[in-house]
């Protein structure tokens, strides 16, 4: 990092907190604060739709996954677009004809207010601990990278963004979020040509993806039914589309920023806009990570992307069995490095099929040795990070790219981070206020005291979000971790939402019972390790709406 990496970083952060905080510093009721005044148009809503799930995790983790394991992740968003138009023709409808703050104030219209209550505390749970990763996610991988501490790190992200999300609400949320998404797509296309640029002159576009091809990294279309395969065809228009129905449709994070809009048909346009690009930004996210693979063909790369492992080692009894791990890469590097110029020329067909396989097995013994380099890891300190898909881009990011470029990509990841906490902590304010506090308030309240109510609530989720990212663990893989804490909860709530549209003979009573059974049964499930965490979704909706008919029935008949 030099001082002018420091001057970009520093200057588009400030920009973003001062630009929200003086744009939408007028809120003079809870509407003004919850709702942007009704005042976002359709791209404006789109745009921070797609800010609030592109979370700093994307940026760091996609990157990673596609180096280690290829373009299959795309799939995961396959069931975007379908969960998108059913959202447009159900759920908005109707929230916009209620009028409602939040999601669950059509519930308890529905239903109770047990049930309204019961469903926003399950979306408080879920997204102050998700609210928390979002903030940890960039701190651990930038403290780890370049020894910044991580405490201050986690302390600074949050403040930033308290600041003018408390002073500013959805409106300050909405237009900081169009800012930092020009950031981030400028900062991703700047990566992917600096890469390119990188790469051999010799080497093509063309011949690159060969070379990933070789290695399976292009292989987009799994369309096996084994759970062993966490990402497949279809659990990703499957579960994928469970999910995205309950993170938008149920999600007040999302709810929020399209019940901003001006209008129905400007909070549908924004929710079309957001599917038509989503898949396609993923794809290029990923298609970053696959030029990071093919770039790596050509260069030395650690054998563990995570600094504080190989620190960790150098100082163990397991320095020397470590170096010798690093050694035999290195060899392994360097035959690389011949293959893939060879490969990349023209030859005969069979000529390339053997370059084929040869450049496939040097890459697999890569990875066997990254294996094995982990195992040493463990050895001395099960407690350090092994799983270095984390680290791959900004490994890269910082060894790779001139001055300048890398102040400007750590602001991407700042920028993405800030863009989701900045949503979490607006819907999660907004929740606490509309649904628990001021449904349960017996005193009546004047506007300006919600105002400030709201306020000074998402203050203190700010701080809890902060507390959470200080107490936080890294996982196997941070974007998986947040998709894994949603998909505990989301396929409950959907339920109850489905059970609310569509099942009208189902009493609330039944809804609470089964809703209470699904989220200990689906808890559980997951410890137990049923099946991958893209189709708990599917099986929490599907196992509430059957219990809660089931209860019905037996109640009717009792």
């Amino acid at each position: 990092m030099t001082i002018i990496d420091f001057v970009i970083l520093g200057a588009t952060l400030a920009f973003i907190v001062i630009y929200g905080s003086l744009k939408s510093k007028k809120n003079n009721n809870v509407n003004d604060f919850i709702k942007g005044g009704n005042t976002a148009e359709w791209w404006t809503v789109g745009l921070s739709v797609m800010a609030t799930q592109a979370s700093a995790v994307t940026f760091l983790s996609t990157p990673g996954q596609a180096f280690h394991d290829g373009m299959g992740f795309v799939q995961f968003y396959f069931g975007l677009p379908l969960a998108m138009i059913v959202i447009c023709l159900v759920f908005i409808p109707i929230y916009h004809r209620l009028k409602v703050y939040t999601a669950y104030e059509y519930l308890e219209s529905r239903f109770d207010l047990k049930t309204r209550t019961l469903t926003a505390l399950l979306f408080l749970i879920q997204r102050s601990l998700a609210c928390g990763i979002t903030i940890y996610a960039p701190s651990i991988i930038l403290s780890a990278i370049l020894g910044w501490n991580l405490f201050y790190l986690n302390i600074i992200i949050g403040v930033l963004v308290i600041i003018y999300t408390v002073t500013g609400g959805t409106k300050a949320v909405n237009v900081t979020q169009k800012q930092q998404m020009a950031v981030i797509l400028i900062g991703l296309v700047v990566a992917f040509i600096m890469i390119y640029s990188d790469l051999p002159q010799d080497i093509t576009f063309n011949k690159a993806m060969k070379i990933a091809g070789a290695n399976d990294k292009l292989n987009v279309l799994d369309f096996s039914f084994s759970f062993d395969n966490r990402y497949t065809f279809w659990s990703g228009i499957i579960g994928g589309s469970f999910l995205a129905l309950s993170y938008f449709g149920t999600d007040q994070s999302q709810v929020q920023r399209y019940l901003s809009a001006r209008s129905l048909k400007e909070s549908q346009m924004g929710l079309i806009f957001n599917a038509i690009l989503k898949v396609p930004l993923q794809f290029f996210i990923l298609l970053i990570g696959i030029m990071v693979f093919v770039f790596y063909q050509f260069n030395h790369s650690p054998i563990n992307f995570n600094p504080a492992a190989k620190t960790a080692v150098e100082n163990s009894e397991y320095a020397t069995e470590f170096n010798q791990l690093e050694k035999n890469l290195i060899v392994i590097q360097d035959q690389k490095n011949i293959l893939a110029k060879e490969f990349a020329e023209e030859h005969s067909k069979s000529e390339m099929n053997a370059f084929k396989d040869e450049l496939k097995l040097l890459n697999e013994r890569e990875f066997e040795l990254r294996d094995q380099a982990k195992d040493v890891i463990k050895q001395v300190d099960e407690k350090i990070e092994t799983n270095d898909k984390d680290y791959v881009f900004i490994h890269f990011i910082l060894n790779n790219l001139p001055k300048g470029l890398v102040g400007l990509l750590l602001a991407v990841i700042l920028s993405a981070a800030m863009s989701s906490t900045a949503s979490e902590l607006n819907a999660l304010a907004s929740t606490t206020t509309i649904d628990l506090y001021k449904r349960n308030s017996s005193i009546k309240l004047s506007d300006r005291h919600f105002l400030n109510a709201t306020k000074l609530f998402t203050l203190g989720w700010g701080v809890f979000a902060i507390i959470i990212a200080c107490t936080a663990n890294l996982f196997d893989n941070l974007i998986q971790l947040v998709n894994i804490i949603g998909s505990i909860f989301y396929g409950n709530v959907l339920g109850i939402f489905l059970l609310a549209f569509f099942i009208k003979f189902v009493s609330s009573r039944s809804v609470f019972i089964a809703a209470i059974i699904t989220q200990a049964i689906v808890i559980f499930g997951y410890s137990q390790d049923w099946m991958p965490y893209l189709w708990l979704n599917l099986f929490g909706c599907g196992l509430v709406i059957s219990i809660a008919i089931v209860l019905e029935i037996l109640n009717k008949k009792s």
